[in-house]
């Protein structure tokens, strides 16, 4: 990170560094002289070699990068250009594919999406379905109702996507599309250590609309890494991008923090901070902190709200810009927390624990209703925080009281006591297919369904997923059916806390959790949130549900719905979306 006290003196060294540039000379060139035979012996070995490879015709330079460089990009974040492949044409595409050192998963590579000859949210845009680098025969590594999975062969195969060698899937990719065969259709991705084919003995159906455009698009979503792309044989949707250096047009600042206490540094203060920056021909990178340059107006010791200005004057290249670009943000400076404490307990103490195998580490929330957690500040002043200045530890599955402990930003803690009166193992299931929904969010309220699973009487579910809304509103999200065989509704019910039903409606006995105090703040983590929802038959004519879902804030959440009537031997539980998607695992 570059911290300036002055604003003016990023403008002067910026200028001074483009004229001290230099170049290198003086570099000798070594070579060792090698009988004729041994050169033969290579050269035979080089020309057999280039025999077994492809030569890939019609490349053109297509550089540009997608994902986060610090590879924090979630699934279906950000997305390559639109690849469109014409019936009968065969396409290559080239790309550095950059793997997270630390990465513990294997879907965290890119996944290729293959579609109609439409955008992404239009009325008439649909997919083929997915395939992902690596291959998962027990996993999700392809999708999609029109991709037969038999179809997939890869050098490298792993059991769980939690097997080691994820690694192997990183360095240059070369993609191919081929259509060139009208009764076949063929995918290749290979880095020259593991190759994936997917050869399909048919040609693909024309998803189009218009069933005279018999074309298809390609375009690459990253997860947990980031794709720098090189070139392709078939112009995108927007143009090609050229290697030429590239000034930058604009900038994004990203993650800014709120508050910072008061005597903190501005490097230590803005050390989370990244920027999205835009150069010329609309290429995007992300800068993290270290490359940028922070100022802030007015001292970081005296507490008040603060203007922060932000610079950065590289290229695209990391050369020296000859026109930096500026971002500005504000952010207050406060009274560091001394202490913690609870002001006013929750209104409920006692809990009903549900755990399974799969869903035992996301623990156990509490119901937080009426819980208030004041702040003594190092100057003595005292503030109620709000649910977003405060992380809440979870339950633990065991019987007995036990603390919750809650944390400030800065540290300080303090707890609250709750008594488990009992812990419920719950059976876990999944639904067939596991993904419902399109992945874009675009599915229309009940549009897609997921299987039907039957909880018998005197039993509980477990369904363990994740949830991805379009967040336009609280409501598109998941969303549970509970009802009988013939489709009759006891109750439907969704993540917000709201629902309807023959079991629900006028139900005097029925108990719900309530509404969050911060919306806005909820649905915005429920994006991408690691949920778990439980269903309890008592096979006495009432069923509870429990969800807790992990939001992306790092906060939990409980929901429940208690007393659902409901007919005991005839109990099914559904799902589904509403502009959402669901991945269960």
């Amino acid at each position: 990170m570059k911290y300036l006290n002055k604003i003016s003196s990023i403008i002067c060294s910026a200028a001074l560094g483009l004229l001290v540039l230099t170049g290198c000379e003086g570099a000798d060139l070594y070579g060792v002289t090698a009988p004729d035979w041994i050169s033969e012996k290579i050269d035979s070995i080089e020309n057999a070699n280039k025999g077994e490879e492809e030569v890939l015709e019609g490349m053109q330079e297509d550089v540009y990068t997608v994902g986060a460089t610090d590879f924090s990009t979630g699934w279906w974040a950000q997305f390559s250009k639109y690849y469109v492949i014409p019936e009968g044409k065969k396409f290559h595409l080239q790309f550095n594919l950059n793997i997270n050192p630390s990465a513990s998963n294997t879907y965290k590579n890119f996944a290729m999406i293959l579609t109609n000859d439409e955008d992404r949210g239009a009325a008439d845009y649909k997919e083929y379905g997915a395939i992902r680098y690596d291959n998962q025969p027990s996993g999700n590594s392809e999708w999609g109702d029109l991709i037969d999975r038999s179809c997939v062969e890869s050098t490298l195969t792993f059991s769980t996507d939690t097997d080691e060698g994820v690694d192997k899937l990183g360095g240059k990719v070369t993609l191919t599309v081929d259509r060139s065969d009208p009764s076949a259709f063929t995918v290749t991705m290979t880095n020259g250590v593991v190759t994936k084919t997917y050869k399909q003995k048919s040609a693909l159906a024309n998803l189009n609309a218009d069933q005279s455009n018999t074309n298809m698009r390609i375009f690459l979503v990253p997860e947990g890494s980031y794709i720098n792309f090189l070139a392709a044989n078939v112009e995108p949707i927007g143009g090609y991008t050229s290697a030429l250096d590239k000034n930058p047009v604009s900038m994004v600042l990203n993650n800014i923090p709120a508050k910072v206490d008061a005597g903190t540094s501005l490097e230590d203060a803005m050390a989370g901070v990244s920027a999205t920056v835009t150069f010329e021909e609309g290429v995007v990178k992300e800068i993290p902190a270290a490359e940028l340059y922070f100022s802030a107006i007015n001292d970081m010791d005296v507490p008040g709200e603060k203007q922060l200005i932000v610079i950065y004057n590289k290229t695209f290249k990391g050369e020296n810009s000859s026109v930096p670009v500026v971002a500005t943000a504000t952010f207050k400076v406060v009274p560091a927390i001394a202490s913690i404490e609870v002001t006013a307990a929750p209104v409920q103490t006692e809990y009903v624990v549900y755990t399974s195998d799969k869903t035992a580490s996301l623990g156990f929330p509490v119901n937080t209703t009426g819980l208030q957690v004041t702040a003594t500040y190092v100057n003595g002043d005292q503030a109620v925080l709000g649910s977003n200045e405060i992380q809440i530890g979870t339950i633990k599955a065991q019987t007995g009281d036990q603390n919750v402990y809650i944390y400030s930003e800065n540290g300080k803690r303090t707890s609250f006591s709750v008594n488990v009166t009992e812990v419920r193992t719950a059976i876990d299931v999944c639904p067939d297919p596991t993904i419902i929904g399109a992945e874009d969010n675009t599915s229309g309220w009940w549009s897609a369904h997921a299987q039907d699973i039957n909880v018998p009487a005197g039993e509980t579910r477990a369904w363990y997923f994740k949830n991805y809304g379009s967040g336009a509103n609280n409501w598109n999200n998941w969303v549970a059916i509970l009802r009988g065989a013939a489709l009759n509704e006891y109750a439907v019910v969704r993540a917000d806390n709201f629902g309807w039903g023959a079991g629900y409606d006028g139900n005097p006995d029925l108990i719900t959790s309530g509404g969050q105090a911060d919306w806005a703040a909820w649905n915005a983590a429920i994006n991408g949130a690691q949920c778990a929802l439980y269903v309890e038959n008592y096979g006495n004519g009432f069923a509870d549900i429990t969800a807790v879902m992990k939001g992306t804030n790092g906060q939990s959440y409980l929901q429940y719905y208690k007393n659902i009537i409901v007919t005991a031997d005839d109990l099914n539980v559904s799902f589904t979306v509403d502009s959402s998607h669901l991945v269960f695992e």
